[in-house]
């Protein structure tokens, strides 16, 4: 065989070895990526489990309107620099917008963070979008904007799947009696609850 056959032959023999690394290390990447992927998220689903989060976040649905409608409360949430009163409010909008950096820069995906909580995500942003308008004012204006990216994000993938995430074309588990019944109960239930009571004569 040739001088220049040899040569071909180590050539190729170069390429494919050259070739099988490169897809090798894509491969680890990949693996790399979804086990990065997996402990951010699981991260963030023990943060949003953890009680003094879900304390946090009650502040937010509870005491934030009434701060609101009070104009010395409101005043307070326009302060310099926000009081250690509201820290909930600031540990919240925080959580959420390092949630919106990483789904920005790809640490984890989109789609997935939008499946989990795209509900939690939006409902959040809009009790705590006065809050950060005000603090907008006396801080800088792209305070919390990741926060609010990922809240638009959530938004779209709600008005688009209204909240159910369930597989396209995959058949839905068949309810039973039991179960209507009881739903059909609650929302009985909660129509007398909302019904004024009539006035005793």
């Amino acid at each position: 065989m040739s001088l220049e056959a040899w040569s071909t032959i180590a050539s190729l023999g170069t390429f494919v070895v050259i070739a099988a690394t490169a897809v090798a290390a894509l491969l680890q990447l990949r693996h790399t990526r979804s086990s990065n992927q997996i402990a951010a998220v699981n991260e963030m689903r023990q943060t949003l489990e953890s009680e003094s989060f879900r304390q946090a976040r009650r502040f937010v649905l509870e005491r934030v309107p009434e701060l609101l409608a009070d104009p010395v409360e409101r005043n307070k949430l326009g302060s310099e620099i926000l009081s250690p009163e509201f820290d909930a409010v600031r540990d919240v909008a925080n959580f959420f917008e390092t949630i919106g950096v990483f789904v920005k820069f790809g640490v984890v995906d989109q789609s997935l963070v939008c499946d989990l909580w795209d509900g939690v995500v939006f409902k959040t942003w809009k009790q705590l979008e006065p809050v950060v308008m005000i603090r907008r004012k006396v801080s800088d204006r792209g305070l919390w904007t990741n926060f609010e990216y990922l809240a638009v994000l959530c938004e779209k993938s709600l008005l688009k799947n209204q909240g159910d995430h369930y597989p396209p074309g995959m058949r839905r588990m068949t309810v039973d009696k039991r179960s209507l019944e009881a739903a059909e109960a609650f929302a009985t239930d909660q129509t007398d609850a909302h019904e004024p009571v009539a006035a005793a004569e």
